[in-house]
């Protein structure tokens, strides 16, 4: 119930977002109709097309946002054509022959004095609801990240309906207002001719906005410094107190961890098949719950399906990972030594790849990476989160021990604390009955990117490139979203502030650069700075240079560029690029791309 309450309140805020300005028009342009005949229909049609479009991008993904951008268009066709009709009802006439007659009443009746029509309303709201549909928050973020980890279900329809009836409840009271003003005007001026014709060119104005992409782009950028703040405030204030428990938990290694299991908590609810019982074995450990099905790996690499009944006997170590996440790499020297010194002593380690970004759900690229990584232990690709959810998991990389009859005895969240769990792991062999084990693996020595993180020196949190988690982006303007724009980076950059230069096409996970020269700037705090890139659709290779103030890293550089700076983006994974030899300082870095197509996701340091 308290989900659907936050639901209800961000829908209503929507009234208040930018973005959801060029709507207002058609919503007011009835307010001298019957509110019941045409107002109250119109609202509902808006919101459940707002709801439908929502479910379908929640169940099908892109191809429901390709439906809703034809749909778009289309309903910028019909609401020019009703923007004009308020104009000129001589022109309504003209335009209103080639529609079908549901088209040419609907025009005829709106901005007149005739018994509004519920159908014309409702068909009217409809193609109100497919400009509205894009205008949203973090709270509808919330409710389609987890629709797209847990799948649709009644909660997730119940959730987006609640959203809908609050921004429509917002909408409503806000058209009762506009009547009473709108009825004011009529009888002290007599000058209905002239607010039904301002009204058409408040609507054709708003056709323009919506065209231009002002609703998705100027507006959206607006009300993600308004409203989305407003909404975070209430998702941070109601979120469930197990959850704000579970998310205070994680021991985190470095800011980019930190950073990312931050922004898991706050915008994924999930809800698992572990249960923690509180209760305690002969060892003093805790039991947390039981081993659940695994039975949701999409596919497994390096050996046949697993399940809990056949490790019976076996401790297993469950490491949730995905192959560009840099804190996962981190920990893999370990679990790889874990590994080979206890597998012949019923030690079973399952590396549950969960992907973070869409290139990471690709079994050829999964499959290139772990051998790559010299991983040999079974890894299941978890690409419906099915594993992730059924351990209520939140965070890369996380680490669940059961012991030998399938219950799980801890957990570890990040990086470290690499004692203790090598030593839990010998307790729960030893009470498995197993013997004479080998001696503790102890410190490992590492290199390139598997180096331990400098704690003491990380200023710089994880940065998305992709729209959808984009922050301290300082180019002018506003991202272009799914759309190419050519950018500029400022003379300056603050710390953390981040920005672009050339043709890009900047999509919700991701920036593509559409032709040679493209540039990314990034004013950093760290060591190592490492980026998350791929080549082009096309998997040519793409050319880079990197420079650190401006100048060659020379001894700065990281382990996938030369002393030059230069280097080849090869393939979709993470980059290591700098390294600082000396002392940790404040940067200024910079990547030049020599060819077209390059794409890059995420910024983490160490």
């Amino acid at each position: 119930m308290l989900l659907v309450l936050l639901a209800f309140l961000g829908g209503a805020m929507t009234i208040i977002s930018p973005c959801i300005l060029p709507v207002l028009p058609f919503v007011f342009a009835r307010a001298n109709q019957s509110f019941t005949r045409s107002t109250l229909p119109m609202l509902a049609g808006m919101a459940l097309t707002f709801a439908a479009i929502a479910t379908l991008a929640s169940v099908g993904g892109a191809w429901a946002v390709r439906v809703n951008t034809y749909g778009r268009v289309l309903a910028l066709v019909l609401l020019a054509a009703f923007g004009a009709a308020l104009l000129s009802k001589r022109f309504a006439d003209w335009i209103a022959r080639p529609f079908v007659a549901l088209g040419n009443r609907l025009m005829q009746s709106t901005g007149t004095d005739e018994p509004a029509n519920v159908l014309q309303s409702a068909v009217l709201g409809v193609a109100t609801g497919l400009l509205w549909a894009p205008c949203a928050g973090p709270i509808l973020g919330l409710i389609l990240t987890g629709a797209a980890l847990s799948g649709p279900n009644t909660q997730t329809s119940l959730l987006l309906f609640a959203y809908a009836l609050g921004a429509m409840t917002s909408l409503a009271l806000a058209t009762l207002a506009g009547k009473r003003v709108f009825n004011a005007m009529k009888s002290s001026f007599g000058a209905g001719d002239w607010v039904r014709r301002g009204l058409g060119v408040l609507v054709l104005l708003a056709v323009v906005a919506i065209g231009l992409g002002w609703d998705t782009g100027v507006l959206t950028q607006l009300s993600a410094g308004n409203t989305n703040r407003i909404e975070q405030k209430l998702i941070d204030a109601l979120r469930p107190a197990s959850a704000q428990a579970e998310s205070g938990v994680a021991m985190t290694s470095d800011s980019a961890m930190a950073d990312s299991t931050a922004a898991m908590s706050r915008t994924v609810a999930m809800t698992g098949s572990m249960a923690m019982t509180g209760k305690q074995a002969a060892n003093g450990l805790p039991v947390e719950g039981e081993l659940p099905a695994l039975d949701g790996a999409v596919a497994w690499l390096n050996s046949p399906a697993l399940t809990p009944a056949g490790l019976r006997g076996k401790v297993v170590l469950i490491d949730f990972w995905t192959y560009s996440c840099i804190n996962c790499l981190r920990t893999l020297p370990y679990l790889k030594t874990w590994y080979q010194r206890y597998k012949d002593h019923g030690l079973v380690i399952i590396g549950v790849h969960s992907p973070e970004f869409a290139f990471e759900k690709d079994q050829g690229n999964v499959r290139r990476a772990i051998k790559e990584l010299g991983i040999e232990y079974p890894v299941a690709l978890d690409n419906d989160y099915a594993i992730w959810q059924a351990f209520n998991n939140q965070y890369w990389p996380a680490h669940y021990f059961i012991d030998a009859q399938g219950r799980v005895r801890g957990h570890h969240f990040g990086e470290g604390n690499y004692e203790e769990s090598e030593q839990l792991i010998r307790t729960l062999l030893a009470d498995a009955g197993q013997k004479d084990l080998p001696v503790t693996a102890g410190e490992m020595r590492s290199g390139g990117v598997q180096v331990a993180s400098d704690e003491n020196n990380v200023g710089s949190p994880e940065t998305y490139v992709g729209y959808e988690r984009a922050e301290n982006f300082a180019s002018p303007g506003s991202f272009s979203h799914d759309a190419p724009k050519s950018y500029a980076a400022p003379d300056a950059l603050k710390l953390n502030q981040w920005a672009l230069e050339g043709r890009w096409t900047v999509a919700d996970e991701k920036a593509m650069l559409n032709d040679v020269r493209g540039k990314i700037v990034f004013r950093f705090h760290a060591r190592d700075l490492h980026l998350v890139l791929g080549p082009g659709a096309d998997g040519k290779p793409v050319r880079f240079r990197v420079t650190i103030d401006g100048q060659e890293p020379a001894q700065d550089h990281g382990t996938d560029v030369d002393t030059r700076g230069e280097g080849t983006v090869t393939e979709q994974r993470l980059y290591q690029l700098i390294r600082q030899s000396g002392d940790v300082r404040a940067r200024t870095f910079s990547i030049e791309f020599l060819d077209a197509g390059a794409q890059a996701y995420a910024f983490t340091f160490g």
